[in-house]
């Protein structure tokens, strides 16, 4: 049989991958892997199982990607969410580079497609998760703003105290004193 890559947009944290490894388990197939925002099959789903999948993961809030340039897209998004909320170290490279090197395409062309798919630019998607990772720091309240500043790769605190107010409208200070509306669901950033 042949294998399947199949490309699931939402699927942005380790319980996600659980969610879609326990439909795919549901519809008796055992994937090889399930990883974010990618499942590796061992074998190609049937169309009943395809039509089935799909139905159950939109229930879920995901979606199966057929095309080409919205599953590289959402292999940007992956690659960036991975970057800023699982690989604390890796945040020290130039981005571009490192998603034109992961994903084996000129940045300009992946830069000017996510832009034009999602009406907002790589560079914009970057701040925004970094924003909700400074955002979830500050309500653990385990780490000073000098320390977040560089586990995120800022260049001061006051670098990522301005971008912080640009993004949410408050300092990193009021926010933490503010108790609604404190972040954001990393599919929803």
């Amino acid at each position: 049989m042949n294998k399947e890559v199949l490309y699931i947009k939402n699927m942005v944290c380790n319980r996600c991958i659980m969610v879609v490894e326990s439909e795919l388990k549901k519809l008796g197939v055992e994937p090889f892997s399930v990883e974010l925002g990618e499942v590796q099959l061992e074998s190609a789903l049937t169309k009943e199982q395809k039509e089935q999948l799909t139905e159950r993961l939109e229930s879920l809030g995901f979606s199966l990607i057929d095309d080409r340039k919205g599953r590289l897209i959402e292999q940007v998004k992956t690659l960036i969410v991975e970057l800023v909320h699982y690989n604390n170290n890796d945040l020290k490279i130039n981005l571009s580079d490192y998603i034109s090197e992961k994903l084996h395409h000129d940045y300009n062309y992946i830069s000017n497609l996510f832009s034009e798919v999602e009406g907002t630019t790589i560079e914009k998607y970057f701040i925004a998760q970094k924003i909700e990772k400074v955002k979830e720091l500050l309500v653990y309240d385990e780490l000073t703003l000098n320390e977040i500043a560089f586990k995120l790769n800022y260049s001061s605190v006051a670098h990522l105290s301005a971008q912080f107010k640009k993004v949410t409208g408050l300092t990193p200070s009021h926010f933490k004193q503010v108790k609604t509306n404190k972040r954001k669901p990393l599919d929803k950033v």
